[in-house]
């Protein structure tokens, strides 16, 4: 009996009748690998995108304009200053006890027009030579740039209490006054030129010295918050004894005040904004100054990086305010002055020229007046001037020569029409457009000055800022140089 013969396995029908085929039918089709998605195309920035790109970098990345805003502080401290010191002898009539503006009056005025002013916390002569006394010291401290940050909050308390008192005595200067000392308190007006600025480079000094290279760093943050207005750097902080004395004097003042219900502190009423009162803004500022004490002392890092961020942005938001309020001013009282038919015919000039009040001078006065041809020409050049310097900001060649005419406008207003206080607030208010490179080149001729004059420590220091510690100035003539502030 044989064994079955195995069953062998047979091709497929298919293979069978076609060996060429190169893929079987009944074989299923490989699955095809997926393919990748395009890249997509890389993103184009447009030219409007990567303007505001650079902007939004360079205003929180710098405090502009330092010079200028040093130049306004000194400024407008110095006028406040010489005009508190000019009117000691009259002071209890124009904003005292003896003035003919009582002060119940001036406490019905400040309901409705909702200002402030510490005046009307007591009645008796003592408190009114106290705040007058403080006026002036804040005011010599801040033109010599010592502690700005809290010193323009006080320069500001001082100009508005005195002016809120007598609201009646004044003239446009001290209008511009007024607005500039709010302004002030937000800008970092003691880079340069200061003080604080000398006073965080000796710092820097001592601390690289004493350091080496490993000290320079921190050396070099101290100067930036030193120069930046600050009562304290960073690593200086635990030695600022003066300002935490002050910081901590000026709150116990202000909590005494509260306490005891003085005029004009609501929290939530008769402030300058809506739902927000004078002592919830008093408050805010000095709150403010001990959290920035507090972040540069114990909080280094992003903490410290984005207060000075926003401190930088509160900076050049306050400059734009500045340089828009000076276009204003000039603006408006140009388009009044072609409304009227005086500036109109080129005779409005010979008027004041002519009135005994106003002519410190009477016979160049009567010499200027008499002239028609002069006459003429100033009143038309003086409306030109104002109308056309908005218009020539972005231009720097013709905005410094508009800005040098009226300049000399003002003083020649100052020395023939007798009105000092209101042509130097206007020559402040003007150094905002003044050139950064005029004030550096201004700045080392005063400091060669000076080493002549003190020959005794000249050497040491030969080759620093006046007033020390300030930026470097732009030599270069690209785009940084064609800026609103110089």
């Amino acid at each position: 009996m044989t064994s079955p013969t195995p069953h062998q396995p047979q091709p497929t029908p298919s293979v069978q009748q076609h060996p060429h085929t190169t893929e079987p039918t009944d074989v299923p089709q490989q699955a095809q690998a997926p393919q990748a998605p395009p890249e997509p195309a890389p993103y184009q920035e447009t030219r409007i995108e990567r303007a505001i790109g650079r902007g939004f970098g360079r205003v929180t990345s710098s405090a502009l304009a330092p010079y200028q805003t040093a130049v306004i502080r000194i400024g407008f401290s110095a006028t406040w200053l010489l005009f508190l010191l000019r009117e000691w002898p009259h002071r209890a009539v124009l904003y005292g006890p003896d003035s003919p503006w009582s002060l119940d009056m001036t406490r019905r005025l400040l309901d409705g027009n909702h200002a402030f002013s510490v005046l009307p916390w007591s009645d008796g002569r003592g408190w009114f030579e106290c705040v007058y006394l403080v006026a002036v010291v804040a005011s010599a401290l801040l033109m010599l740039g010592w502690r700005t940050r809290t010193m323009s909050v006080l320069f500001m308390l001082g100009v508005i209490s005195l002016q809120n008192r007598s609201v009646f005595i004044g003239d446009g200067g001290d209008n511009v006054i007024h607005l500039m000392s709010m302004y002030l308190v937000l800008t970092r007006c003691g880079q340069v030129w200061s003080l604080d600025a000398r006073r965080a480079k000796r710092a820097a000094a001592a601390a690289h010295a004493s350091g080496g290279d490993a000290g320079a760093p921190a050396a070099s943050r101290a100067a930036a918050a030193h120069a930046s207005g600050g009562d304290a750097g960073a690593p200086a902080a635990s030695r600022d004894l003066p300002g935490v004395v002050l910081w901590a004097v000026l709150g116990l003042t202000l909590a005494v005040a509260q306490l005891n219900g003085s005029y004009g502190l609501g929290l939530t009423e008769g402030g300058p904004f809506p739902h927000i009162g004078w002592s919830l803004v008093l408050w805010g500022l000095w709150l403010v100054h001990g959290l920035w004490w507090a972040v540069q002392r114990y909080a280094p890092g992003e903490p410290r990086t984005v207060l000075d961020t926003l401190a930088k942005l509160a900076h050049n938001g306050a400059l734009l305010v500045i340089v828009i309020e000076v276009c204003l001013i000039y603006a408006t009282a140009g388009w009044y002055k072609i409304q009227g038919s005086r500036w109109q015919d080129g005779t409005a000039v010979y008027y004041p020229m002519h009135l005994d009040y106003f002519s410190p001078w009477p016979a160049l006065s009567e010499l200027l007046g008499s002239n028609g041809v002069m006459v003429m020409l100033i009143t038309y050049g003086t409306v030109m001037v104002q109308v056309a310097f908005p218009f020539t900001l972005f231009n720097r060649r013709l905005k410094n020569v508009l800005l040098v005419a009226m300049i000399c406008e003002h003083l020649s207003i100052a020395f023939l029409l007798g009105l000092p206080f209101f042509s130097l607030a206007m020559v402040a208010a003007d150094a905002v457009f003044l050139p950064t490179n005029f004030l550096t080149w201004l700045s080392a001729r005063l400091s060669d000055l000076r080493e002549r004059l003190f020959s005794r420590s000249g050497a040491a220091r030969r080759g620093d800022e006046a007033g020390g510690g300030g930026p470097k100035a732009r030599t270069g003539h690209g785009g940084d140089g064609h800026t609103l502030v110089g």
